[in-house]
């Protein structure tokens, strides 16, 4: 593992526009925050008191501070409060935030609220910003917009009603309000709303000397970029160039001399899950993103897209299991409603279930092993359908599974539920027969167990590749509906596949 440790002093012979991370001996990862212009010749007392630790070695020390929080809140004033809060990063005070609770969280929030940091506004999730922001004026949420880069502001702009937005727009500049206006215009979940219109861009004749100087005069640039980009007269992106490129090459060097013109440009309509299987794809840090007649109005960073990724992974997950949107601090009702939706269809399918039984009620009533043995069959179909489920929405998620190669994964997942049927058919059988030995046709119903166990094992492996693809044909994303369904055919086909053979076997 490659590894760089310096200490502070080794700074001495150089200045730097930013900090960011600094690994100190004996103390770890340290996260500094922004320093303008940082000399450390010139750096003083108050600069270095406001480098905030992080460890990744040391897993307690968030969970002290954070119950040294809670007893500050308890007991203390609002002073030592905001001494205490002042030691937390941004990200983190925002999941301390998160998990207090009542009164408590209602102190922090009102305290942080007075002279509200936007990188934890923007930190908070989307319940808990709204609190906040429900209780600023248009004039303060104003204020803390335009700190924000385009990008961070629509996205806390977006979840407003629309007159209390436009009543904060209002508020912001012109120049901070046309660029988030921009990403306000696109659909939601596109590459135009996730973009910041923040950028650096630079002409085809422009030398690196020029492009240089202008990095370092220019006042009104992005915090934080890694490539430049190059445009043609009409605005339209010719190809991208990295800061280290620029920084290795002579200062005479024309841009289009050394411009990488095998860019990744994504139109600002594209989804953002597209977006970020391109970043996957390409190794991208950055993307420009244009518009319906190719003008370069902004880009995506690689941050935007690790965010875009946890969003999509969340939201497929809670939809898997039928919750929507539901978060931990949701209320009783709130809970129960957001679940009830889906409960009512399982419920529904549970009653097709127990119809496919109810037609074998003279079977069962010949021989009770049966009903002891019909939730095996149901169980084992369920889980291997889910197996099969959850590779199949995956793939079609990260655009692996495609109509090229539906056909084989079809062929595969059949061998797969054939395979794993045959084994667990003998495991099952030889099972039913150790159990129930008293009985005279002990072996059939091994045989009858077994055979309906293969029947339904293949069955889960084919309709956890076949419904998924179909929802996703109909334009359903198959993340929602497409556990009930295959766990209803693996109830009925098994349920009917157990006590059909039995109905023809033993009766």
């Amino acid at each position: 593992m490659f590894s760089l440790s310096f200490t502070i002093a080794d700074f001495s012979a150089s200045c730097h526009d930013e900090i960011l991370i600094v690994y100190v001996p004996a103390k770890g990862f340290i996260q500094a925050e922004k320093f303008t212009s940082f000399c450390p010749m010139q750096a003083n007392k108050e600069n270095i008191e406001s480098v905030h630790r992080i460890d990744p070695e040391s897993t307690g020390e968030m969970a002290e501070r954070f119950d040294e929080l809670v007893q500050l809140l308890e007991h203390e004033s609002d002073q030592r409060v905001l001494e205490q809060v002042d030691a937390f990063h941004h990200s983190d005070l925002a999941d301390a935030i998160g998990l207090l609770t009542g009164n408590l969280r209602k102190r922090l929030l009102d305290l942080v609220r007075v002279d509200l940091d936007h990188d934890l506004l923007f930190e908070l999730e989307d319940h808990l910003r709204k609190e906040v922001t429900d209780s600023l004026s248009p004039k303060e949420m104003a204020d803390v917009i335009t700190e924000m880069e385009s990008d961070e502001a629509v996205q806390v702009l977006e979840d407003m009603e629309t007159a209390e937005r436009n009543e904060v727009l209002s508020e912001v500049p012109v120049e901070e309000r046309e660029d988030i206006e921009i990403g306000l215009a696109y659909p939601e979940d596109s590459a135009g709303r996730r973009m910041q219109t923040e950028l650096v861009s630079v002409g085809t004749d422009w030398t690196v000397g020029r492009t240089i100087d202008f990095l370092r005069e220019e006042e009104d640039l992005p915090e934080e970029f890694f490539d430049l980009f190059v445009v043609d007269d009409a605005e339209k992106p010719v190809g991208v160039i990295s800061l280290s490129q620029i920084l290795r090459s002579p200062r005479d060097t024309l841009m289009q001399e050394i411009v990488d013109e095998t860019q990744v440009i994504v139109p600002a309509e594209m989804l953002q899950e597209e977006v970020a299987l391109l970043f996957e794809k390409y190794d991208l840090t950055t993307s420009g993103v244009v518009d319906g007649m190719g003008k370069l109005i902004g880009m995506i960073t690689v941050d935007d897209v690790m965010e875009v990724a946890r969003e999509e992974f969340e939201e497929d997950v809670l939809l898997l299991g039928g919750v929507g949107e539901e978060t931990v601090d949701a209320t009783v009702v709130q809970a129960s409603l957001k679940r009830f939706t889906w409960l009512l269809v399982n419920l529904g399918t549970a009653i097709l279930a127990s119809l496919v039984i109810g037609l074998f009620d003279g079977t069962l009533e010949e021989m009770v092993a049966l009903a002891i043995l019909m939730p095996i069959v149901a169980s084992m179909g369920g889980n291997a359908g889910t197996q099969t489920l959850t590779i199949t929405v995956r793939a079609l998620a990260t655009k692996e599974l495609t109509a090229y190669n539906a056909f084989r994964t079809f062929r595969k997942e059949f061998a797969v539920g054939l395979l794993n049927g045959i084994v667990f058919a003998l495991l099952a059988g030889i099972v039913v027969v150790l159990w129930f030995n008293q009985l005279d046709n002990r072996y059939l119903l091994g045989g009858i167990i077994a055979g309906a166990m293969i029947i339904n094992m293949v069955v889960a492996g084919v309709s956890g590749v076949v419904l998924p693809l179909i929802l996703d044909r109909l334009g359903i994303d198959p993340a929602v509906a497409s556990g009930v369904f295959v766990t209803t055919v693996t109830d009925v086909i098994g349920f009917f596949a157990f006590l059909g053979l039995a109905t023809l076997i033993l009766l």
